[in-house]
């Protein structure tokens, strides 16, 4: 069964441009360096789920014509990835269940139950709240959510002194957010067609993968292509691709990719 996946976003937690630089990047012309919070949107049997709803889901949302979602997976709880939640509400209102399930662990679910209190509370819950339902996932290495016809298998990383969610499904593998992967995630990555992991900079990082991680990881896990994602501000995509593989590239908002779920 063929999916598309879509880039929605593939900026750092401060976007690029970032607020009050003027850097090259943050000035530049080239559409591709206008990097959003991260966020990706598959599309695979005429249906369409989500990977995590940062602060600009609502802008990216109408820039693809998203018009309906009918399941969000969530990476972790922060505020780049899951503070646009709300926006998840006339979408949820569309659900042909009544509620959209959403998918976190339970550190995230906690999170989200915490700062989207008015939509889970039962006895002052706000009318007009984002009709879903939440299900705490199992964070064993290779646990299997079904959805649809396709699986999606939860892959640890690490993300600085955290270990947070990524997801396989079918040969793609979306890893954003970490600075290392753990050994009992490798067998979980191996016949990849599509590797997405993070790559915030050249230079390392105490919480992020920067590009020569990236680079090693790849050559390790030996995908046939990978795109790096949660870019900030000091890689050009242009100059910066130009010192890759070919079988390594930058995403950019709005990217599409195919390949295999099911």
């Amino acid at each position: 069964m063929q999916a598309t996946l879509t880039f929605l976003g593939t900026g750092t937690s401060m976007g690029v441009p970032t607020l009050g630089c003027e850097c090259s990047v943050c000035t530049s012309s080239d559409p591709r360096n206008r990097r959003t919070r991260c966020s990706v949107r598959l599309e695979y049997n005429d249906h369409v789920i989500l990977i995590d709803t940062g602060p600009d889901f609502h802008a990216q949302a109408i820039r693809e014509n998203l018009r309906r979602v009918e399941a969000v997976l969530y990476t972790h709880g922060h505020a780049d990835h899951i503070m646009g939640f709300d926006d998840l509400r006339p979408l949820s209102f569309r659900t042909p269940s009544g509620h959209l399930p959403i998918y976190a662990d339970d550190d995230t679910a906690s999170t989200l139950e915490r700062i989207f209190r008015y939509t889970f509370d039962k006895e002052d819950r706000y009318p007009t709240s984002a009709r879903v339902q939440l299900h705490r996932i199992d964070t064993t290495p290779g646990a299997a959510i079904p959805l649809f016809g396709a699986c999606f298998q939860r892959i640890p990383v690490t993300h600085g002194t955290l270990e947070i969610t990524g997801y396989r499904f079918g040969k793609a593998a979306y890893l954003t957010d970490m600075s290392d992967i753990p050994e009992a995630a490798v067998p979980l990555l191996q016949d990849l067609d599509v590797l997405i992991l993070d790559a915030l900079r050249r230079e390392p990082h105490p919480s992020h993968s920067h590009i020569d991680n990236s680079i090693a990881i790849v050559e390790r896990l030996k995908p046939k292509r990978a795109f790096f994602t949660h870019m900030g501000h000091d890689l050009d995509h242009a100059a910066t691709e130009a010192t890759l593989p070919p079988h390594i590239r930058l995403a950019y908002d709005g990217l599409q990719l195919q390949f295999e779920i099911a």
